[in-house]
């Protein structure tokens, strides 16, 4: 199991890293140095805002209006990481402001686009996004920094990918393909979490020797 996870991380990794090469071409050059990655990252918190008062409170049904928030919010995203890592300005906070943005940005989409017809699903999404949260949270209390991993990043790339084509859509229900790759970003996310896991042992923050065995022997 583990040699596998190893295989899958180190090839999503390369192809990670390519997207790095190709945006560090622009960035490093080019982008204004006033402006961090943390800007471009409470940007997406305020477009998340933004998007569920329009939603929740306004009852807003104007698509290309909320399509062009959220892809707005997605492509900070995309540019958040390779900024921080292209002008070296990575910080533990800015680690976690990342996260945090993400599931603000998903979960009102998530719960606009799936709640009539896909429950079950929309339910398994929140509750993987609730036991990263809490997760994150009691070992940040433990003075523990639990660093973004790129199951995560996948996750949210087909997250993205697929909720912006259920938008264009909307409010046509979405092809069962795309509910599949929703799933399939579902299992991205609990091997983060794993991953997580697998790494606080090997860490030895895991106390208890009945799990670190069984962690062992994977």
């Amino acid at each position: 199991m583990k040699n596998f996870l190893d295989n899958l991380k180190r090839f999503l990794e390369k192809l990670d890293h390519y997207r790095d090469q190709a945006l560090f071409l622009f960035i490093k050059p080019y982008w204004p140095r006033r402006i961090t990655p943390n800007h471009v990252t409470w940007t997406r918190v305020v477009i998340s805002i933004i998007l569920f008062i329009l939603i929740f409170w306004f009852k807003e049904e104007n698509k290309i209006l909320v399509l062009s928030l959220f892809c707005i919010g997605a492509l900070t995203d995309l540019i958040d990481g390779p900024i921080a890592r292209g002008l070296d300005m990575v910080t533990e906070f800015g680690a976690m402001l990342d996260s945090t943005a993400d599931r603000f940005l998903i979960i009102p989409i998530a719960v606009y686009s799936l709640y009539g017809e896909h429950r079950w699903l929309l339910l398994v999404l929140l509750l993987m996004e609730v036991i990263n949260s809490v997760t994150a949270i009691y070992y940040k209390s433990k003075e523990i920094y639990l660093e973004s991993n790129i199951f995560g990043k996948t996750k949210m790339v087909l997250m993205s990918v697929v909720f912006a084509v259920i938008l264009i859509n909307w409010p046509n229900a979405p092809a069962q393909f795309f509910i599949d790759i929703l799933w399939l970003s579902i299992i991205f996310g609990l091997l983060s979490i794993f991953s997580r896991i697998l790494d606080l042992n090997s860490k030895g923050h895991i106390k208890n020797k009945t799990i670190t065995k069984q962690l062992n022997k994977l």
